[in-house]
């Protein structure tokens, strides 16, 4: 038998003035900062960072050193990456792989349909293949000028066509079997316990005692992530060696042997992949059969001093290895990969071979690097960005050692530990400064609102008196409503209601808050925003970002109105209205709530432009003040001029908001109609009621 194988904050401006309100004057006591109490506070942080250094640097030697089995896993993880960001590279030109794949396997089935119009082929007309294929092949390579022949097939049992078919492969392999390898493999069966076993080719393939033919083990031992990196010399070293089975050269060592190719000192531990499936040239079998095929392949001289492989690479085979480059790889290719590795003297060793070293300089590189970062970089996030930097670099270096040297260096442990060492920095300078904000902040709170306190944090602003009693600020109104909520409220149950307000204005203020807004308040179904206060870009800035939050809420509705439709949920819409202008920014309210609000004229056309979006059967409305200022970079429909409730005659231009300049308005005439069917909907409904 044949085997193969968001709440507001506020003003940032500087110009403020320099007393602070009288109550904190009066009381000293507690904004008094304690200057040697905090000295110990940043003195006890600073030893804690070092410590996790310590920390960090003992757990990454610790864990390299003892060769954990995770620790194996992320390295070889690694050693994944490279060869894969290496790629391809070419292998030698000695090499080239004879395949039993579909071709072949198709080529002789169709054959056998005719067998007198292909009796070249009459030995690969079934699978399993005649041995007379695998002697005619052999004796044709080595006619052709072929170093040698391995094959990676386990002829183990009698042939199925009979004797004759044996003697007719052992008749080659008693005329080039010095040039010849053939498959050896060790098994293991559970029967009355583990029983061990050597493979070995039929006895009647073998010519004579003293065969000249080249024995090779075909095993590999897969790693914990269960690919193969090493070479099989280390399957015979740790498996059989121990079993006390006579050693065996690997399926790679007896094919160079039979080469005649001797193979460097020092070639290395493990494989050095050249690339993935179909890096080394590769014909399938049947041209060598055929003889049409192989005297073009003879006078080209395809196979002159080439070390040949015939092996398995047909799915219907399964005789696939898991690789650094494929999921699927030929064991014929990982040999071809691993003879190249010896022949080129490539192969791939560790830097530091002893475990207990190799951790010990870890510990104190990591130690080298935390403290250098602590001591040279004074801000938590400047140690953090450093760490990640310093993780790169040697990430960057071990590569290098890897494609230039074939040098392994322990990489994801050290560059884990690194980054830890920067995140230490960053947890404890954050704490050092959330110690020193919550200190100011119990201080204040009882003073003023909390908004203004973290205003005065961010900035380290020594007044904020001038906050408290309201300033004049540009700012940029957005108002939004959904259009006959109270009809859907009372229709519905209130755990409906609840949920669907709340999934639409989670989309609503993600939508403003993508492009800087400041969410004011609800009230209701009702969202107000401000762009401009209490950080201002610039007018135009702050105009454009209130437009850019007023399309993506357009966008965020369109989507859920999908989903509602898709669980037969209500359908929803909304109106949006904007206004720029002046407005009062200030602490408002009374000694129970207080809150920092916007106020003013400015506030109250917002919401009054957003009530007209009904009765002008559009989405979004801009006035004309903000209009003035995106002109150029957006794209609309003039509505008109528009008296507004409690303006008296005084009009002011609308415009219906249609989108960017150069984008697609497919969805603004989309949500115009679908706005339209629906508010004319609600009116004949209601006009019949």
């Amino acid at each position: 038998m044949e085997h193969p194988v968001g709440s507001s904050s506020f003003d940032r401006d500087r110009d403020r003035a320099s007393n602070l309100p009288s109550a904190i004057r009066e009381r000293k006591d507690i904004v008094r900062i304690r200057p040697l109490k905090g000295i110990k506070k940043r003195l006890t942080l600073a030893n804690l960072n070092a410590l996790l250094i310590v920390v960090w640097a003992l757990l990454g030697a610790v864990a390299t050193g003892s060769n954990l089995g995770m620790v194996q896993r992320l390295e070889r993880q690694i050693q994944v990456t490279f060869f894969q960001a290496r790629g391809s590279v070419d292998p030698p030109d000695e090499i080239i792989i004879l395949a039993i794949d579909e071709e072949s396997l198709n080529q002789g089935q169709l054959a056998a349909k005719d067998p007198q119009g292909y009796p070249d082929l009459t030995p690969i007309f079934q699978f399993p293949w005649q041995r007379k294929a695998y002697g005619d092949a052999i004796a044709r390579l080595m006619s052709a000028g072929a170093k040698s022949v391995s094959l990676d097939i386990l002829l183990t049992d009698p042939s199925r066509y009979g004797t004759e078919d044996d003697r007719e492969l052992q008749q080659v392999l008693q005329r080039w079997g010095d040039r010849v390898t053939l498959a050896f493999a060790h098994e293991t069966s559970q029967n009355q316990g583990i029983q061990h076993y050597l493979i070995k080719p039929h006895p009647q393939l073998l010519p004579g005692e003293q065969s000249s033919i080249h024995p090779g083990l075909i095993n590999f031992v897969p790693d914990s992530d269960g690919r193969i990196y090493r070479l099989a010399t280390d399957y015979r070293d740790r498996v059989l060696r121990p079993l006390g089975f006579k050693p065996i050269p690997s399926f790679a060592e007896a094919t160079l042997n039979a080469a005649k190719i001797d193979i460097p000192p020092n070639a290395g531990e493990e494989i050095f992949y050249y690339g993935g499936t179909g890096t080394f040239p590769t014909l399938s079998f049947w041209n060598v059969l055929d003889d049409n095929n192989w005297e073009l392949h003879r006078k080209n001289g395809t196979f002159k001093d080439k070390i040949v492989l015939i092996g398995a690479t047909a799915e219907t085979l399964q005789d696939f290895k898991r690789t650094p480059f494929s999921e699927m790889m030929p064991g014929v290719e990982v040999h071809a990969n691993a003879i190249a590795t010896l022949m080129q003297g490539r192969g791939i060793s560790p830097l530091l071979p002893n475990p207990p070293l190799r951790g010990l300089l870890l510990f104190c590189a990591i130690v080298g690097i935390g403290l250098f970062l602590n001591r040279k970089l004074k801000t938590p996030i400047a140690q953090l960005l450093g760490a990640i930097a310093l993780s790169a670099v040697w990430i960057a270096i071990s590569y290098l050692a890897f494609t230039a040297a074939g040098l392994t260096v322990p990489t994801a442990i050290p560059a884990i530990a690194i980054a830890l060492c920067g995140i230490s920095g960053l947890a404890t300078g954050s704490i050092r400064e959330q110690l020193e904000r919550m200190r100011i902040y119990r201080t204040l709170e009882r003073y003023v609102a909390e908004p203004i306190v973290n205003e005065i944090l961010d900035r380290h602003a020594d007044d904020f008196q001038s906050l408290l009693k309201g300033r004049r600020v540009k700012t940029a109104i957005l108002f939004s409503d959904i259009r006959s909520f109270t009809t859907f409220s009372l229709t519905r149950e209130p755990e409906q209601v609840v949920a669907q307000l709340n999934t639409y204005l989670e989309a609503m203020v993600n939508a403003i808050l993508a492009e800087g807004g400041t969410l004011d308040k609800f009230i209701g179904d009702a969202v107000m925003a401000e762009f401009g206060s209490p950080i201002s870009h610039g007018e135009r800035n702050d105009a454009l970002n209130a437009i850019r939050a007023a399309l993506g809420m357009r966008r965020e509705l369109v989507k859920l109105q999908q989903k509602w439709r898709e669980t037969g949920e209500e359908i929803l819409f909304n109106g949006i209205g904007i206004h720029y202008g002046e407005a009062i920014a200030g602490d408002i309210g009374s000694s129970k709530r207080r809150e920092f609000a916007v106020i003013g004229d400015t506030v109250n056309v917002a919401s009054r432009v957003e009530g007209l979006t009904g009765k002008l059967f559009v989405d979004i409305l801009i006035t004309e003040p903000l209009y003035e200022l995106v002109a150029d970079a957006v794209d609309v429909v003039d509505m008109g001029a528009h008296s507004l409730k409690g303006r008296g005659d005084k009009k002011i231009r609308l415009y219906s908001l249609v989108g960017l300049k150069g984008e697609n308005h497919e969805i603004y005439v989309q949500v115009r109609n679908a706005l339209r069917r629906y508010l004319d909907f609600k009116k004949r409904t209601s006009g019949s009621s």
